[in-house]
């Protein structure tokens, strides 16, 4: 009977929550907001935070791929499915494009910047397009974990999905 009324309280919760519209997730795109996010009490986690920061701003976001090897171990583990593993096929993937001007700050928009051990997390505002509505956009939040080891990125995380093929 417990679990019967456990299942319903659950079944009602979920539906109720259809009915309630969505809390649109924020970021910031200011550098002194997400500079912010950089601190720590702990000097070893605010230098891992600031290293994928900088990773980010200047290999993924700029496409300057000449400058992996300041950031990443020559033996990076990728766990995206869309990218290779190894920092030298990384590079290779990422530098089919032209480099663009380095910013100050990461273009998309911050939730948080949050370390943890030798792990530190980048969550995002993603806004996608509503499979309900094609003209409405929602927001949801990406996340990316790194592994940081010996002061350089050893291994990534994300939640990307390999793309439906076009038939």
């Amino acid at each position: 009977m417990k679990i019967m009324s456990s299942t319903v309280v659950l079944a009602l919760s979920l539906l109720a929550g259809a009915a309630v519209a969505q809390v649109p997730v924020a970021g910031k795109t200011d550098l002194a907001g997400q500079q912010a996010m950089l601190r720590s009490s702990d000097a070893k986690l605010a230098a891992n935070k600031k290293l994928v920061f900088d990773f980010w701003r200047e290999v993924l976001e700029a496409g300057h791929v000449e400058l992996a090897g300041k950031y990443m171990t020559e033996s990076y583990i990728q766990h995206n499915p869309n990218v290779p593993t190894g920092r030298a096929p990384f590079v290779a993937f990422f530098g089919r494009n032209p480099p663009r001007e380095i910013k100050s700050s990461i273009a998309r928009p911050v939730v948080s910047i949050t370390a943890e051990g030798d792990l530190v997390t980048l969550a995002f505002v993603d806004e996608r397009d509503d499979p309900a509505d094609p003209a409405k956009k929602y927001t949801t939040t990406w996340f990316d974990m790194f592994r940081i080891e010996n002061g350089k990125i050893a291994e990534h995380w994300d939640s990307a999905l390999k793309p439906v093929p076009r038939q």
